[in-house]
């Protein structure tokens, strides 16, 4: 790890300000995941700016249209509010279902959306990765892929985003709110994470000198009846090698609307708007989630040690629904 410089911001507005004159500067809050980076190499910074004093709302404020969670709430803290176990499991059960009880205790929510690959490739400060050091490469493609995407990848990288959190606020159309340079602007959670394309380095829709403030959550119908399920190697801290986030409305037996988003088999937190249209106004039986399923995967590119994953996000998704929908 090189020698860098450390500053703890008065303020958000000051911490921005900070990383607007300071080159080759991040945010800091839990340190979770940024000093691991940092200490395997992946990441290098001239300049660290402690925001973990912050009020970026710390508190889970529950209001009557929106769930409104601050950057600066820890993992925890918002896991195991009474609103969020209540009024949108969802969120509660993804957070639980991440990491250990003593990151959780420490990761900020801010931090949790701002993960960087799992992939080891990226990880290995020695071996070539397009995320790290753009044009060198990516071994992945034909290498070790196991936990690797199916979905939204190309010749450039198939690595996937690793926060469960982030899959679960895909699914119930939240924002996250920024700060930056330029003032402060929303971004749908499902376009804040971008494909890797041509440029996969650039992983987020944030702008140079950006923290984000908070995330906003819908209060609907659809986040009250609402699931998490994570498939993994162990049962505590490990990623997904497949999870499916849902939310479920029906009227007796047929959908009157559905979200889904998918962790652990896309670039990013994976939603299909087409998959969900294929189960809205339909009962919901059996056949209608296989149909959904396949439909989720007809694009999908798995590699040699990914193929598995195409038949085990259908069996998820059949597994979710069926809960949901009382059906088993």
């Amino acid at each position: 790890m090189r020698t860098f410089g450390y500053t703890v911001a008065g303020s958000p507005a000051d911490a921005v300000r900070i990383a607007a004159s300071t080159p080759e500067s991040t945010f800091v809050a839990g340190g979770t995941d940024l000093l691991n980076l940092m200490r395997d190499g992946a990441e290098a910074h001239d300049h660290l700016i402690d925001v973990n004093h912050l009020d970026l709302g710390e508190r889970v404020d529950a209001g009557s249209r929106r769930l409104r969670v601050g950057a600066s709430a820890r993992m925890r803290q918002v896991a195991e509010h009474p609103t969020v176990r209540r009024e949108f499991p969802v969120l509660s059960e993804a957070l639980l279902a991440s990491a250990s009880p003593q990151v959780r205790n420490m990761a900020s929510i801010g931090g949790n959306l701002l993960q960087r690959t799992r992939c080891g490739y990226f990880r290995d400060s020695a071996s070539p990765c397009n995320k790290r050091a753009p044009g060198s490469g990516c071994p992945a493609i034909s290498g070790h892929n196991r936990g690797h995407a199916i979905l939204g990848g190309g010749d450039q990288c198939i690595a996937t985003h690793p926060s469960d959190l982030a899959v679960a606020l895909v699914a119930l159309d939240a924002t996250v709110h920024l700060l930056g340079p330029g003032g402060e602007r929303t971004v749908p959670v499902a376009d804040f994470y971008l494909l890797p394309g041509s440029t996969p380095d650039l992983e987020t829709a944030m702008r140079p000198g950006e923290l984000i403030t908070r995330v906003d959550v819908p209060r609907t119908a659809l986040a009250g009846r609402s699931r998490y399920l994570k498939l993994r190697d162990r049962a505590t801290f490990e990623f997904a090698v497949v999870s499916v986030a849902a939310a479920l409305r029906t009227r007796g037996r047929v959908v009157q609307d559905v979200r889904l988003a998918f962790g652990g088999v896309g670039t990013r937190p994976w939603r299909d708007a087409g998959v969900e249209a294929a189960l809205r106004g339909r009962p919901l039986t059996g056949q209608a989630i296989a149909e959904a399923g396949r439909l989720l995967v007809r694009d999908a590119e798995p590699r040699e040690g990914n193929r598995f994953k195409v038949e085990l996000v259908q069996r998820a998704l059949v597994s979710i629904l069926s809960d949901l929908g009382g059906l088993r």
